[in-house]
């Protein structure tokens, strides 16, 4: 077994971990990647793709946003298509925010590359990773890769590796509350090569179900469509498909543009939180603490968050002021559950118009929620405030 030394372990090559890396070996601050999957494959997989201005502007402070900043489209508005009719929402007006329209795949390759080809450490391809002694001063983990098996002592572990990962099964169950949510529903997850059928995002409110369109790049467009609880990519047919978009979505002068959909993955739509988001030596940032459904594109951002108060509060301890780390859960809980809130919140507008046979009051509440929120101006300034999420760093 091949076995060193770093300060930092860093688990995962997502967002949260890329940057949490990038900032600690611009610190000075010695740390090793590790990543189960391969380069190309993280620099390619499609993942969300809007990003919060503050965490645009927090990325270009650090160093890390020069390509975002220089090539994101960027909204201030989207549609709700709902009743047959556009309805505008200028939220760029309301808070002076944007969206960097900016596909997940993009910003990592971005990271990956300001951290690998700049000297920093990464290792893709890891299998059978274990942590050990994570509640001593001196953890480990221990995997292997093609060259064989080894062992990385150190003085913390960022577990970054996502919802999918291992890191989060090592908080004990005895002093960890996951609190869950199940939404009930799918969404079919589709990309469709087609050019935008408008500049920026609409969302369809209608009977039939939640229907979503966001525009990606020229030639390619982001769909989502709500699915019944155990639906799955086999019971939606490129003809189906089409058939709900354009129900969904399309008003009299907006027809959705079609093309070959060469993605259909249907989404779980739950949500989970992770308290305390640490143990020991292990702090978690990203979906490894905490999943939101993409219902109100919050995942991205929320990993950011973490990852810049976590590289923060390893650089102050290395520094000799051990609070922040101490600090770190409770300082990204209370923005974890403002976006989950709202994301619940929203999820109600979105899904509950389908349910006019089921369940018709909440049919009748979503709808009245949505002629509120169309028809007064201080229920728009807060719903946007909160649509573009935090105004400034933390």
């Amino acid at each position: 077994m091949v076995a060193r030394r770093t300060a930092v372990a860093v688990v995962g090559a997502g967002p949260a971990g890329l940057a949490v890396a990038n900032l600690l070996r611009r610190a000075g601050i010695a740390c090793v990647l590790l990543e189960r999957e391969s380069r190309a494959f993280v620099e390619q997989r499609p993942r969300a793709g809007f990003i919060e201005e503050w965490a645009v502007r927090g990325l270009e402070r650090r160093g890390l946003g020069e390509q975002l900043v220089a090539k994101a489209p960027q909204h201030a508005e989207f549609e709700f298509r709902f009743a047959g009719r556009r309805h505008t929402f200028r939220y760029g007006e309301l808070t002076g925010q944007r969206h960097f329209v900016y596909p997940q795949q993009l910003l990592v390759t971005d990271l990956v590359a300001q951290y690998a080809d700049a000297g920093g450490e990464a290792v893709f391809e890891v299998s059978d990773v274990e942590l050990h002694d994570l509640a001593s001063d001196s953890p480990a983990i221990t995997f292997r890769t093609a060259e064989g098996a080894h062992r990385l002592d150190c003085d913390f572990v960022a577990g970054c590796d996502g919802a999918r990962g291992v890191t989060q099964g090592y908080l004990p169950a005895e002093s960890t509350v996951k609190a869950h949510h199940d939404y009930g529903i799918g969404w079919l997850a589709l990309l469709a090569e087609a050019p935008p059928s408008a500049d920026g995002v609409l969302f369809g409110i209608h009977p039939r179900g939640f229907g979503a369109h966001m525009a990606r790049t020229p030639d390619v467009t982001r769909f989502y469509l709500q699915t019944a609880a155990g639906e799955t990519e086999a019971d939606w047919p490129d003809e189906r498909v089409w058939r709900e978009l354009q129900a969904r979505l399309a008003v009299p002068d907006g027809p959705i543009v079609e093309g070959r959909l060469f993605e259909k993955r249907v989404l779980d739509m739950h949500n989970y939180v992770v308290e305390p988001m640490a143990y020991g030596r292990l702090y978690l940032a990203g979906e490894s603490a905490h999943l939101v459904a993409p219902i109100a594109a919050k995942g991205m951002n929320l990993a950011l968050h973490d990852a810049f108060l976590l590289a923060e509060a390893f650089q102050a301890h290395y520094a000799g002021d051990p609070a922040r780390l101490a600090g770190y859960s409770a300082a990204c809980l209370p923005l974890v559950w403002q976006y989950q809130e709202f994301s619940l919140w929203l999820s109600d507008i979105f899904h509950h118009t389908a349910a006019t046979a089921d369940n018709p009051f909440a049919a009748r509440i979503a709808e009245a929620r949505m002629r509120r929120l169309l028809g007064s101006p201080a229920a728009a300034a807060a719903f946007a405030e909160l649509y573009i999420g935090k105004d400034a760093d933390h």
